[in-house]
């Protein structure tokens, strides 16, 4: 298996530390809103990795924080006239309702920030007696031209780092780059006591020892969106390693950019969705395709277009378990082939290259078709639809396979009906009233029954 590690900018072979474990940390969210649909590639495309991860036979250990105190959660609270207490439990609730909607695994450890106070207060203490860290007038900062390794994750060198889009403007500190581990309390913020004076914990500093607390020391696998390599990721490395001589994490893994019909999202350009919008019109699954058609190192566009074929994509899937009956399938007894374990082979290959998704969901595709080709004897059909459900659940779908081909069902009748009243449309204004009378009288002793009205025919199912 390969990962591409940003720190390398290669492909490297995938060792973790114990052999038969993965320890993961991926970055959550700030609770100060519904997160968008940017942050919901990143969620799913590591729910992903975690999914397969554990279907290679690796015990996943897997932790995604919550940061419940920061600048934009206090002036939520100062908006809506709450206190950051309520205001991060108000969105934890709403970041959780929404994963699992999206059919995202829950993680084995989901650390809130406001519960590890002193453990940051420690390891600024640290910095502090290493010389990596200064204090001014009860804010604590941590000096990038003190930590020989600063940039290596971004690639960006200290002497091309001046004040500006990335880095806050700031006179108290020795260098523009150099970043804030302890901020001093203003008048109503939430705060802590600390050797600075009371004050609350930089971001930066809170995933460094959650993710040590929680994952032991150096982990596998830390990951994100990539617009979180710099300043927030480097700032993680250059703390623990300036504290401990250890590498945070050994791989680390990042996502591409979501564009909105081509251009960057923006509440400005009135372009700008989060998770829940996009679920009141798509399902999970249609998402999911969505997200996993394209490499996840790779840009991709959000476009209702695409999101139509990746909605009949997904039906096209559950049409084809539908045509086979795969609910009465005796899965047990249904054994593989050479030819199902090729496909399976294939998909391995695929996703052990860098969890090269696209490439993956072609052999769903491949399944799909050979359980719909009547040319193949039936039981070949069934080994094909196992296999299908096998490989798709490994991406997250076909986790709620019963009700969703009941659901297929249902939207097939949906549809049949509707036919059914464009033939009787068609034969009354073809003064066809037998024909007509015939179709709604058989609706009938089905038990629908329509209702002609100026508007047009509106059906309704009666005992």
């Amino acid at each position: 298996m390969k990962i591409y590690n940003t720190m390398h900018r290669q492909k490297e072979k995938f060792v973790p530390r114990h052999a038969g474990e993965v320890r993961m940390y991926v970055c959550g969210p700030t609770v100060y809103n519904y997160f968008h649909i940017g942050n919901a590639r990143a969620f799913l495309f590591f729910d992903v990795v975690r999914r397969y991860l554990e279907y290679r036979g690796f015990k996943v250990t897997y932790v995604q924080n919550i940061t419940d105190i920061e600048d934009k959660l206090i002036e939520q609270s100062k908006k809506e006239g709450k206190s950051v207490r309520s205001i991060a439990q108000k969105y934890i609730k709403a970041f959780n309702e929404d994963i699992a909607a999206l059919g995202i695994k829950k993680p084995d450890f989901q650390p809130q920030a406001t519960q590890y106070i002193n453990e940051m207060i420690e390891l600024i203490k640290k910095l502090e007696e290493k010389g990596v860290a200064y204090q001014v007038d009860g804010d604590v900062y941590f000096s990038v031209s003190e930590f020989e390794g600063y940039g290596k994750l971004s690639h960006k060198k200290l002497d091309e780092l001046k004040a500006g889009a990335r880095v806050e403007a700031n006179k108290q500190k020795k260098h523009p780059a150099d970043f804030t581990l302890w901020k001093k309390a203003k008048p109503g913020e939430p705060k802590w006591e600390s050797p600075w004076g009371t004050g609350r914990p930089g971001w930066h500093t809170e995933c460094v020892v959650m993710s040590r607390k929680l994952l032991k020391g150096t982990f596998d696998i830390h990951a994100g969106g990539i617009d979180l390599i710099f300043p927030h990721h480097e700032n993680e490395i250059a703390q623990a390693e300036a504290s401990n001589n250890k590498p945070l994490a050994n791989y680390w893994m990042h996502n591409g950019y979501l564009n909105i019909e081509g251009a960057k999202m923006s509440k400005s350009l009135n372009n700008f969705f989060t998770a829940r919008d996009i679920l009141k019109k798509y399902d999970a699954e249609t998402i999911r395709f969505f997200f996993l058609s394209k490499h996840y190192r790779s840009p991709i566009d959000f476009n209702e277009q695409i999101l139509v074929e990746s909605k009949q994509a997904v039906n096209n899937f559950y049409q084809s378990l539908k045509e086979i009956d795969f609910l009465s399938l005796d899965l047990e007894n249904i054994s593989y082939t050479n030819e199902q374990k090729k496909v399976q082979a294939d998909f391995i290959a695929a996703m052990d290259d860098d969890f090269n998704t696209a490439k993956a969901l072609s052999y769903l595709f491949e399944l799909s078709k050979k359980v719909k080709k009547q040319q193949f004897n039936l039981e070949e059909r069934r080994r094909n639809a196992k296999m299908l459900v096998e490989l798709g659940q490994v991406l997250g779908f076909f986790s709620n396979i019963e009700t969703k081909l009941e659901q297929n069902l249902n939207e097939t009748a949906e549809k049949l009906i509707e036919l059914m009243i464009k033939y009787r449309l068609e034969a009354k204004k073809n003064k066809n009233w037998q024909l007509a009378d015939k179709i709604r009288d058989d609706l009938k002793k089905l038990g629908i029954e329509l209702h002609d009205q100026k508007e047009g025919t509106d059906w309704e199912i009666v005992n």
